[in-house]
């Protein structure tokens, strides 16, 4: 059962087809160099209170909770929250939200939104301020971000696949996905991408103060400087 009635995603449809089968993804091995990375950046600590936007499954709360901090992961799939509280380890607690509709008000030390879920798929149709605002609220004063998001320089270099539209800065493209039985189904994908100044120019607007831009792939998250040759950027961001 859903938490809270919700709108209907495209995006739900993919996830309750793939459920389980969305961690055999290789994107998704690189959990624990993530969150060491994760860590640093923020600079968290047991105790610390953790905010998960577009939490998927659970992988990075649980990882993060298995440290010591307590954290809340979000997400508008139904099946991946159900998904992430069955493999809950204690200090990781879940709720289905939409990232477009954040409730929360200084409730926390910290924000994750990675792997292009809530930051990127869900403001592919032009709410990247709904979603950051949403997040800057949940965040006490001074309260740090971290959040990756897909490189328009990689897309337009490397995607021969997907249609990039230059004006909107969004990548659609057909691919196909597999259920936990290896059942196959085709989707369509609508990803918003960015270039580091619009990060910084977006982040601003909301009232974060951007204190790095690195260049990472999924399980090789550092401090890289921003280039065309890695497919996601990773801002650290702190609330003003």
């Amino acid at each position: 059962m859903s938490d809270t009635p919700l709108d209907g995603h495209w995006f739900e449809d993919l996830a309750d087809h793939m459920g389980e089968a969305y961690l055999r993804y290789s994107f998704t091995k690189g959990t624990a160099q993530e969150v060491d990375h994760i860590v640093r950046a923020l600079r968290l600590s047991s105790g610390d209170r953790v905010l998960d936007v577009g939490c998927g499954p659970g992988r990075h709360a649980h990882e993060l909770a298995q440290r010591g901090i307590a954290v809340h992961g979000i997400d508008i799939s139904d099946r991946f929250v159900e998904i992430a509280r069955a493999e809950a380890p204690e200090g990781a607690t879940f709720e289905r939200l939409d990232a477009r509709s954040l409730p929360f008000n200084s409730e926390f030390d910290a924000v994750i939104c990675l792997c292009q879920g809530a930051f990127g798929l869900m403001t592919a149709s032009g709410e990247d301020d709904v979603v950051l605002a949403g997040i800057a609220r949940a965040l006490r004063p001074g309260g740090q971000l971290a959040l990756s998001a897909f490189s328009s320089y990689f897309v337009v270099k490397y995607h021969d696949e997907a249609n990039f539209d230059a004006d909107t800065g969004v990548s659609h493209e057909r691919t196909e996905i597999r259920s936990k039985a290896g059942d196959p189904k085709t989707v369509d994908l609508w990803t918003g991408c960015y270039t580091p100044r619009e990060l910084r120019l977006l982040l601003s607007s909301q009232s974060f103060d951007v204190g790095s831009i690195s260049s990472v792939e999924p399980g090789a998250y550092g401090s890289e400087a921003p280039s065309t040759e890695s497919p996601e950027f990773l801002v650290i961001a702190v609330r003003r």
